[in-house]
Protein backbone atom coordinates (compact mmCIF):
# COMPACT_ATOMS: atom_id res chain seq x y z
CA UNK A 1 0.00 0.00 0.00
CA UNK A 2 2.83 2.19 0.50
CA UNK A 3 4.61 1.39 -2.13
CA UNK A 4 1.52 2.51 -4.77
CA UNK A 5 0.76 5.87 -2.05
CA UNK A 6 4.24 6.55 -3.33
CA UNK A 7 4.00 5.87 -6.78
CA UNK A 8 0.56 7.73 -6.69
CA UNK A 9 2.38 10.43 -5.28
CA UNK A 10 5.43 10.44 -8.29
CA UNK A 11 2.17 10.30 -10.94
CA UNK A 12 1.19 13.29 -9.53
CA UNK A 13 4.16 15.62 -8.91
CA UNK A 14 4.87 14.64 -12.42
CA UNK A 15 1.32 15.94 -13.85
CA UNK A 16 1.71 18.98 -11.89
CA UNK A 17 5.48 19.49 -13.29
CA UNK A 18 4.61 18.96 -17.01
CA UNK A 19 1.65 21.69 -16.10
CA UNK A 20 -0.16 19.17 -18.45
CA UNK A 21 -3.40 21.51 -19.90
CA UNK A 22 -6.03 20.57 -22.63
CA UNK A 23 -6.99 22.26 -25.92
CA UNK A 24 -10.09 23.44 -24.80
CA UNK A 25 -12.69 21.46 -26.91
CA UNK A 26 -13.69 23.21 -30.29
CA UNK A 27 -17.65 24.16 -28.99
CA UNK A 28 -16.35 25.76 -25.41
CA UNK A 29 -13.86 28.07 -28.33
CA UNK A 30 -16.89 28.61 -30.05
CA UNK A 31 -18.76 29.62 -27.42
CA UNK A 32 -16.66 32.24 -26.62
CA UNK A 33 -17.03 33.80 -29.54
CA UNK A 34 -20.86 33.13 -30.05
CA UNK A 35 -21.24 35.43 -26.57
CA UNK A 36 -19.23 37.90 -27.76
CA UNK A 37 -20.52 37.96 -31.31
CA UNK A 38 -23.60 36.07 -31.85
CA UNK A 39 -25.47 36.51 -28.37
CA UNK A 40 -26.61 39.76 -29.00
CA UNK A 41 -28.80 39.06 -31.45
CA UNK A 42 -29.59 35.22 -31.90
CA UNK A 43 -29.96 35.04 -27.99
CA UNK A 44 -28.20 32.81 -25.14
CA UNK A 45 -29.95 29.84 -26.86
CA UNK A 46 -29.45 30.31 -30.69
CA UNK A 47 -33.38 30.84 -30.97
CA UNK A 48 -33.18 34.54 -32.10
CA UNK A 49 -34.36 36.47 -29.45
CA UNK A 50 -31.46 38.43 -28.41
CA UNK A 51 -31.84 42.11 -26.44
CA UNK A 52 -30.00 43.72 -29.69
CA UNK A 53 -32.62 41.90 -32.12
CA UNK A 54 -35.81 43.28 -30.60
CA UNK A 55 -34.55 46.47 -29.93
CA UNK A 56 -33.38 46.63 -34.05
CA UNK A 57 -36.69 45.23 -34.32
CA UNK A 58 -35.19 42.38 -36.83
CA UNK A 59 -35.90 38.43 -36.88
CA UNK A 60 -32.38 36.43 -36.59
CA UNK A 61 -32.83 32.67 -37.85
CA UNK A 62 -33.48 30.62 -35.37
CA UNK A 63 -29.71 28.34 -34.77
CA UNK A 64 -31.59 25.85 -32.74
CA UNK A 65 -33.29 24.59 -35.53
CA UNK A 66 -32.28 26.02 -39.16
CA UNK A 67 -28.25 24.77 -38.61
CA UNK A 68 -29.74 20.87 -38.76
CA UNK A 69 -29.96 20.44 -42.36
CA UNK A 70 -26.98 22.65 -42.92
CA UNK A 71 -23.22 21.41 -44.06
CA UNK A 72 -20.04 23.03 -42.39
CA UNK A 73 -19.02 24.43 -45.91
CA UNK A 74 -22.29 25.94 -46.11
CA UNK A 75 -22.01 27.39 -42.58
CA UNK A 76 -18.73 29.07 -43.13
CA UNK A 77 -20.09 30.44 -46.36
CA UNK A 78 -23.06 32.08 -44.59
CA UNK A 79 -20.60 33.31 -41.76
CA UNK A 80 -18.39 34.65 -43.94
CA UNK A 81 -20.63 36.22 -46.74
CA UNK A 82 -18.64 34.64 -49.53
CA UNK A 83 -19.30 32.16 -52.02
CA UNK A 84 -22.73 31.19 -53.93
CA UNK A 85 -25.54 28.53 -53.64
CA UNK A 86 -24.58 26.13 -56.23
CA UNK A 87 -27.99 25.66 -57.71
CA UNK A 88 -29.77 29.22 -57.72
CA UNK A 89 -26.36 31.51 -57.98
CA UNK A 90 -27.60 33.46 -55.05
CA UNK A 91 -25.32 34.77 -52.31
CA UNK A 92 -25.39 32.66 -50.04
CA UNK A 93 -24.52 35.42 -47.34
CA UNK A 94 -27.43 36.82 -45.66
CA UNK A 95 -29.51 33.37 -46.86
CA UNK A 96 -30.77 33.38 -43.25
CA UNK A 97 -31.32 37.17 -42.68
CA UNK A 98 -31.14 40.42 -44.22
CA UNK A 99 -28.79 41.63 -41.03
CA UNK A 100 -26.51 39.10 -40.67
CA UNK A 101 -23.07 40.82 -40.88
CA UNK A 102 -20.15 39.38 -42.95
CA UNK A 103 -17.26 38.03 -40.39
CA UNK A 104 -14.85 36.98 -43.05
CA UNK A 105 -12.05 39.58 -41.94
CA UNK A 106 -12.89 38.95 -38.05
CA UNK A 107 -12.75 35.23 -37.73
CA UNK A 108 -9.95 32.75 -39.12
CA UNK A 109 -10.45 29.40 -40.27
CA UNK A 110 -10.14 28.32 -36.89
CA UNK A 111 -12.31 30.24 -35.37
CA UNK A 112 -15.00 29.34 -38.12
CA UNK A 113 -14.95 26.04 -37.07
CA UNK A 114 -14.97 26.38 -33.18
CA UNK A 115 -17.82 28.29 -33.76
CA UNK A 116 -20.10 25.78 -36.33
CA UNK A 117 -18.86 23.45 -33.64
CA UNK A 118 -20.63 25.36 -30.70
CA UNK A 119 -23.77 25.83 -33.62
CA UNK A 120 -24.14 22.12 -33.87
CA UNK A 121 -23.76 21.82 -29.24
CA UNK A 122 -27.04 24.20 -29.84
CA UNK A 123 -28.90 22.38 -32.27
CA UNK A 124 -28.40 18.96 -31.13
CA UNK A 125 -27.96 19.14 -27.80
CA UNK A 126 -29.61 17.03 -25.36
CA UNK A 127 -29.19 18.91 -21.93
CA UNK A 128 -28.66 22.49 -21.29
CA UNK A 129 -25.42 24.42 -20.02
CA UNK A 130 -26.08 24.86 -15.65
CA UNK A 131 -23.01 26.80 -14.69
CA UNK A 132 -20.08 28.37 -16.75
CA UNK A 133 -18.25 26.37 -18.67
CA UNK A 134 -15.36 28.92 -17.83
CA UNK A 135 -14.92 27.77 -14.67
CA UNK A 136 -15.63 24.43 -15.47
CA UNK A 137 -12.32 24.13 -17.52
CA UNK A 138 -10.32 25.75 -14.52
CA UNK A 139 -11.76 22.74 -12.32
CA UNK A 140 -11.40 19.83 -14.64
CA UNK A 141 -7.78 20.21 -15.44
CA UNK A 142 -7.52 20.53 -11.70
CA UNK A 143 -9.33 17.36 -10.09
CA UNK A 144 -10.83 15.51 -13.26
CA UNK A 145 -7.85 15.25 -16.04
CA UNK A 146 -5.91 12.89 -14.23
CA UNK A 147 -7.90 10.12 -14.72
CA UNK A 148 -10.80 11.66 -17.68
CA UNK A 149 -7.64 12.65 -19.85
CA UNK A 150 -6.33 16.16 -20.81
CA UNK A 151 -8.74 16.04 -23.73
CA UNK A 152 -11.37 14.46 -21.87
CA UNK A 153 -11.50 10.95 -23.61
CA UNK A 154 -10.82 9.22 -20.66
CA UNK A 155 -6.82 8.45 -20.86
CA UNK A 156 -5.28 9.92 -18.06
CA UNK A 157 -2.21 9.57 -16.38
CA UNK A 158 -4.09 7.26 -13.75
CA UNK A 159 -5.32 4.65 -15.76
CA UNK A 160 -2.53 2.83 -16.85
CA UNK A 161 -1.02 3.15 -12.81
CA UNK A 162 -4.85 1.64 -11.28
CA UNK A 163 -6.50 0.05 -14.34
CA UNK A 164 -9.01 1.79 -14.71
CA UNK A 165 -11.76 3.08 -17.35
CA UNK A 166 -12.75 6.21 -16.73
CA UNK A 167 -15.91 7.60 -18.98
CA UNK A 168 -15.14 8.91 -22.16
CA UNK A 169 -16.73 12.58 -22.03
CA UNK A 170 -15.75 12.93 -25.34
CA UNK A 171 -18.04 10.60 -26.75
CA UNK A 172 -21.76 11.45 -26.51
CA UNK A 173 -23.70 8.37 -26.58
CA UNK A 174 -21.94 7.83 -23.09
CA UNK A 175 -22.79 11.76 -21.70
CA UNK A 176 -25.88 12.09 -23.64
CA UNK A 177 -26.82 8.86 -21.63
CA UNK A 178 -26.96 10.49 -18.02
CA UNK A 179 -29.15 13.99 -17.80
CA UNK A 180 -27.48 16.74 -16.00
CA UNK A 181 -28.76 15.67 -12.63
CA UNK A 182 -26.98 11.91 -13.16
CA UNK A 183 -23.66 13.97 -13.80
CA UNK A 184 -23.97 16.05 -10.86
CA UNK A 185 -24.31 13.11 -8.64
CA UNK A 186 -21.81 10.86 -10.08
CA UNK A 187 -19.30 13.93 -9.27
CA UNK A 188 -20.33 14.75 -5.95
CA UNK A 189 -21.18 11.28 -4.63
CA UNK A 190 -19.23 9.29 -6.16
CA UNK A 191 -19.94 6.23 -8.53
CA UNK A 192 -18.28 2.56 -8.75
CA UNK A 193 -14.67 1.73 -7.18
CA UNK A 194 -12.63 4.76 -7.77
CA UNK A 195 -14.65 7.66 -8.72
CA UNK A 196 -14.31 9.57 -5.59
CA UNK A 197 -16.85 11.66 -4.38
CA UNK A 198 -16.18 15.63 -4.65
CA UNK A 199 -18.95 16.57 -1.97
CA UNK A 200 -17.20 18.89 1.02
CA UNK A 201 -14.33 19.65 -1.95
CA UNK A 202 -16.75 21.32 -4.38
CA UNK A 203 -19.53 23.96 -4.42
CA UNK A 204 -22.62 23.42 -6.13
CA UNK A 205 -21.88 26.00 -8.78
CA UNK A 206 -18.37 24.19 -9.25
CA UNK A 207 -20.41 21.45 -10.14
CA UNK A 208 -22.64 22.56 -12.60
CA UNK A 209 -19.42 23.90 -13.94
CA UNK A 210 -18.10 21.41 -14.45
CA UNK A 211 -21.57 19.25 -16.00
CA UNK A 212 -21.32 22.62 -18.55
CA UNK A 213 -17.76 22.16 -19.66
CA UNK A 214 -18.34 18.15 -19.91
CA UNK A 215 -21.23 18.80 -22.26
CA UNK A 216 -19.22 20.88 -24.62
CA UNK A 217 -16.60 17.93 -24.53
CA UNK A 218 -18.14 15.98 -26.97
CA UNK A 219 -19.02 18.49 -29.96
Amino acid sequence: MKAFSRKLMLVLLALYATGAIANPPAAFEGRRLYVSYCLLCHGADGKGDGPLAKAMKITPADLSTTIRSRSDTILTRIITGEGKQTITGRERHNLLSEAMPEWKEVFDDAQIQALIAYLRFLSRKKHDLMGDPEHGLELYQKYCQVCHGVEGDGDGIMTNLIGIMPMDHTNPNETNSLDNQALMSSILDGKGRYMPAWKGILSQSDVEALVSYIRLLSF
